[in-house]
């Protein structure tokens, strides 16, 4: 929700979003977990914790490019961005 959000506006982070997750979050492409499939979601959060897939989010995956298209994302960029997917 909007409440958890800090410092940056909801806004932004959608915005945020739609220029770099999106682009294979939004569609499922190489496996990306849809925005919005929140159980799934849910169970990687539960099973890596937040710090982990930020970790991931900054280092890159096979599929993920480093930073996952967000060049100027701050660690908390990223939890919000992980939280906003996630509903």
């Amino acid at each position: 929700s909007a409440a958890m959000i800090t410092g940056v506006s909801a806004a932004d982070i959608a915005t945020t979003y739609n220029d770099s997750c999106g682009a294979c979050h939004d569609s499922g492409a190489l496996n990306a977990i849809k925005k919005g499939d929140s159980a799934k979601w849910q169970q990687l959060i539960k099973a890596k914790g937040m710090p982990a897939l930020v970790k991931s989010v900054k280092n890159g995956m096979i599929q993920m490019p480093a930073g996952g298209l967000c060049n100027s994302c701050s660690d908390d960029d990223y939890r919000q961005l992980i939280d906003y997917m996630s509903k």
